[in-house]
């Protein structure tokens, strides 16, 4: 076995490989980009390497560098892990030419099955089942003629890459010729090859894939199948294995096609074929095979019991195959976490993690803690939760209760959209196919900041007191009467978090229905366009905005309370915001343009919304009159009684 491993990836698939290393006392080499030069894979190593600069491009994807850091450190093998270089035949050959071991297929075998067309053709060598399809499509004329030949609808794919880039489903010859170009523009930009052809497009489609293990000897065992079927825009979000409602003649045909296809090149390491499986016909057909570890691996290693990391490590160190053929055990499935927006069409959300909180009883592939930045630079998945139960029942009750366990705060995740997502009877029922989540409706419990005003400020009540004598001074709502007043016409209990809005206010978006009040400074505010009262609750449907303009005076601070509070994680106590300290509140700083607050689903209530009694609400006036009284330095320590009697005249 070998004494030092360099891993040529970030994330939390870093992180895994760490673990497996540690386990087998094999120390491990990080290398990194400086936009992760403070990230846990880097910290966890036993030593680092800095590769470039943040783009992957000049960094985790340039293959002197990563090479010449194995050497300078000595390193054995390389684990690519997946994504970056984890199927590039070049890196693997050069690996293996510079005498170190690639943990992974040989170069051989990832440009064999490296190319979609290239697969299919092995495939068909194999008697695979192939969904009628196309070669390489000269133009988008011959995609034409191709596509009314197999028969709408179909479905234009680049032969390189993967996650969904480069694949369009047209319905009829016209969509055919307008996207064969965009489809080869978006291949050649990301993959560097714009090689397009056309298969048949199977309408209720699942992704049903088989894991492949071997040795490079000949020997190759089939380690179960997972389905992967729940996929927005071609990208996965839910897997489990085994895959429900497989008919056992069904499941064993699967594995018996991908182990022809694995001995046929004497496959080594681990590697994944997926199949399109038609749910009404119970017909399957080839896809492609992935040459690398599969983001989605743990729920094999759950329902296996196998350490596929560790034996990849063992393969790729000359040991014969240390597998064999499994029965799986239970169920398992996996949910990915990724930082990105469901209400704003699911994009990236980078930024600061200001609340970082997984559940204990499951396992949590992750590389993420409070205090990590999420970086615009890479892929946003931000943990992986997964759990095993012995059934799927059982498994999917474990993981709606770990989802609602999850916690993260400062960026936004699709972690409400999955929470949503295990508990809808498409999930439940195990009725899900690749189209499913184009259909899924999900209503967002989040509030957008449009303009953000001066300094707007999420605060809770009392706020945070008793921290004097660590420098921690109060946190709180300025003017607490007005901030309790507005909680009050919500029917909020008094400290539920709510916005401070300082001499203007902002404008803000309701991705959900929700019940608002203001109280305070009487700023003008509008609901679509509308005006609004103050000192009553007002009811806000999804899709609406409400503007909250400046403050004519008197009075420069005003109160937004939504029913149920901001749903904020509490620091030292409160949740109030502490913008000197940089902690509380939302991401620890005044809203920005962009920032999204979630509403919460229930609780901090202890009434019903009502409209406030005049008589309870306090006149802001211009002039105030003041007491005072002499302070323990007044005359005549630093002042003369003279100097006192101006003061006061003053």
């Amino acid at each position: 076995m070998f004494t030092k491993v360099l891993i040529a990836n970030r994330g939390e698939i870093a992180c895994r490989i760490q673990a497996t290393l540690r386990r087998l006392g094999i120390r491990s080499v990080a290398v990194y980009s400086e936009a992760d030069r403070h990230a846990r894979h880097v910290l966890e190593a036993d030593e680092s390497v800095c590769i470039g600069p943040a783009p992957a491009a000049q960094s985790y994807l340039d293959v002197s560098r990563i090479l010449s850091a194995a050497r300078s450190t000595s390193a054995e093998a390389i684990h690519p892990g997946y994504g970056f270089l984890s199927e590039n035949a070049e890196f693997s050959a050069a690996v293996e030419a510079g005498g170190m071991a690639f943990v992974g297929p040989s170069p051989e075998q990832i440009r064999r099955f490296g190319t979609k067309h290239g697969g299919r053709a092995l495939a068909r060598e194999c008697g695979v089942p192939l969904l009628s399809g196309t070669e390489l499509l000269a133009d988008a004329d011959e995609a034409v003629r191709a596509a009314s030949a197999i028969g709408f609808p179909v479905i234009l794919k680049s032969t390189a890459g993967g996650g969904g880039i480069g694949m369009q489903v047209c319905r009829n010859a016209e969509e055919v010729a307008e996207r064969f170009r965009a489809t080869r523009s978006l291949a050649e930009k990301n993959f560097g090859d714009g090689g397009v052809f056309l298969e048949r497009y199977v309408e209720r489609a699942r992704h049903v894939e088989v894991q492949l293990f071997g040795d490079g000897r000949g020997n190759v065992v089939a380690l179960g199948d997972r389905d992967c079927s729940a996929q927005r825009r071609h990208q996965k979000v839910i897997e489990e294995a085994p895959a429900p409602r497989l008919r056992a003649p069904v499941r064993e045909a699967l594995h018996e096609a991908a182990l022809r296809l694995g001995r046929a090149v004497a496959y080594r390491s681990a590697g994944t074929v997926e199949f399109v499986y038609d749910d009404e016909s119970e017909a399957f057909y080839f896809l492609e095979v992935n040459t690398r570890l599969q983001v989605e691996h743990p729920v094999t290693e759950l329902v296996t019991g196998v350490d596929l990391v560790e034996a990849m490590l063992r393969v790729a160190a000359g040991d014969p195959l240390p597998l064999a053929t499994p029965v799986p055990r239970g169920h398992a499935i996996e949910a990915r976490i990724y930082a990105e927006d469901p209400a704003r069409g699911f994009r990236p959300s980078p930024g600061l993690l200001t609340d970082v909180s997984f559940p204990k009883d499951a396992r949590v592939d992750t590389w993420v803690e409070r205090g990590t930045e999420i970086s615009s630079y890479y892929d946003p998945l931000v943990a992986k939760i997964v759990v095993h139960g012995d059934d799927r029942p059982a498994a999917l009750a474990k993981l709606r209760a770990a989802l609602d366990a999850t916690r993260l705060g400062g960026v936004e995740t699709n972690t409400e959209y999955l929470r949503a997502l295990v508990r809808s009877d498409e999930v439940t029922q195990a009725r899900t196919v690749t189209s499913t989540l184009a259909r899924f409706s999900f209503a967002s419990p989040t509030v957008e900041v449009v303009t953000p005003g001066t300094l707007t400020t999420v605060q809770d009540y009392p706020g945070r007191l008793g921290y004097w004598d660590v420098g921690v001074p109060p946190s709180g709502p300025m003017d607490p009467l007005s901030f309790r007043l507005a909680n009050r016409a919500v029917g909020n209990r008094d400290g539920a978090p709510s916005l401070e809005l300082t001499v203007s206010g902002p404008t803000l978006s309701f991705a959900t229905d929700a019940i608002v009040a203001l109280s305070g400074a009487r700023m003008p505010a509008t609901l679509d366009g509308e005006p609004v009262p103050f000192h009553e609750p007002l009811c806000v449907k999804a899709g609406q905005v409400l503007a909250v303009g400046r403050a004519p005076g008197p009075g420069c601070r005003a109160y937004l309370a939504v029913r149920h509070g901001f749903d904020v994680p509490e620091y030292l106590g409160s949740r109030s915001t502490f913008t000197l300290g940089l902690f509380g509140g939302h991401a620890g700083r005044p809203l920005r343009k962009g920032d999204v607050l979630h509403v919460a689903r229930d609780g901090n209530t202890d009434a019903e919304p009502v409209k406030l009694d005049p008589r309870i609400v306090p006149e802001l006036v211009e002039r105030w009159t003041v007491g005072v009284m002499n302070g323990p330095h007044g005359a005549p320590d630093f002042f003369t009684e003279r100097d006192m009697a101006t003061l006061y005249a003053t």
